[in-house]
């Protein structure tokens, strides 16, 4: 039986038209998707002003991290420390790279001057269990600890990522928490992949059909990560929405769609952060399917989204904010 869906905004429905959707993910299908050319990252610096650094952080078990730098060029900066956007991007944990929605953290460097980092974690299935979460949490460590060179303003530090990055970004938020550094000003969650058990009504309205994520696409890439454990032994810092305590988390920015897979548990994720007493600002895009900010900037729905995370972030960094 097919379930109610709320309706798709009318622009975007139109644009979605022309795109290729599909309703399930196999490694077959995996293995071409990560053939497609990556984000041309040159035509995005081309028309900005910006210096780029390309660093490689090492881990323990020798897996190197590249992390991208791009900073306001010198020329541009001024003499004070800079807010840092540490960048974690989408692809359901399984595809994408660090350049994947760039435009998004990019748009902050033109707005604030500043520095973006993007971290190129492991994808599984190659990397399991916590490795990707992981390797976010050493590169955000690096950056912390090497900011006066970078330019960066310590104390204005914010986790940043999109649907698989929005739910790392939540997880390296719990990991910084309960490891007592790094210090992290806010975590800008865009619709993020946060509960592993993939049992919302949200979960179920977009299953069974074709769709830009589908219930059917998420238990693959959460099976990749995952693999065989059970229930009991996934980490909340995977799988944040299992986190029984979610008090003592920097101020929050969480935002979905009304009609994406998503939308439940990223709107229970807020309401869990107030009830801790901790502080969320959250927004439900009607008519907005997953990503469609990042796919269709153009249309009028992702212009006033993308506009207001940056009118919230204005409020976060700005130098004279009280604590």
């Amino acid at each position: 039986m097919t379930t109610a869906r709320p309706a798709l905004d009318p622009e975007l429905r139109e644009l979605l038209a022309d795109m290729p959707l599909m309703s399930q993910l196999s490694p077959e299908v995996l293995a071409q998707l990560r053939q497609l050319p990556s984000t041309p990252i040159e035509s995005l610096l081309a028309h900005r002003q910006v210096d780029r650094l390309e660093i490689t952080v090492p881990v323990e078990d020798g897996a190197p991290i590249p992390l991208s730098v791009f900073s306001p060029a010198t020329t541009e900066r001024t003499t004070a420390a800079a807010p840092c956007i540490y960048w974690m991007h989408g692809g359901g944990m399984i595809m994408g790279d660090r350049y994947s929605q760039i435009d998004i953290p990019l748009e902050w460097l033109d707005e604030f001057g500043a520095v973006v980092v993007s971290v190129d974690y492991r994808l599984a299935p190659e990397a399991t269990g916590t490795a990707l979460v992981d390797d976010c949490y050493r590169g955000l460590r690096w950056i912390a600890e090497h900011s006066e060179e970078l330019g960066i303003d310590p104390d204005r530090i914010v986790v940043a990522g999109a649907s698989a990055g929005g739910g790392l970004a939540a997880g390296v938020t719990l990991l910084a928490r309960d490891l007592g550094t790094p210090a992290i000003a806010a975590q800008m969650l865009i619709c993020p992949m946060l509960d592993h058990r993939n049992t919302s009504t949200s979960s179920r309205q977009y299953s069974g059909g074709p769709g830009v994520w589908t219930r059917e696409m998420n238990e693959f890439g959460w099976r990749a990560v995952l693999g065989d454990l059970t229930d009991d032994e996934v980490s909340a810092y995977v799988s944040p929405a299992l986190a029984a305590n979610l008090s003592g988390l920097p101020t929050t920015y969480i935002d979905t769609g009304s009609a994406e897979v998503f939308r439940d548990e990223d709107t229970d994720y807020a309401t869990r952060i107030w009830t801790a007493g901790g502080q969320a600002e959250l927004h439900v895009w009607a008519g907005g399917f997953h990503g469609f900010d990042a796919l269709y900037p153009q249309a009028h729905i992702s212009a006033t989204a993308r506009r207001t995370r940056t009118d919230w972030l204005a409020r976060i960094l700005s130098p004279n904010r009280a604590a």
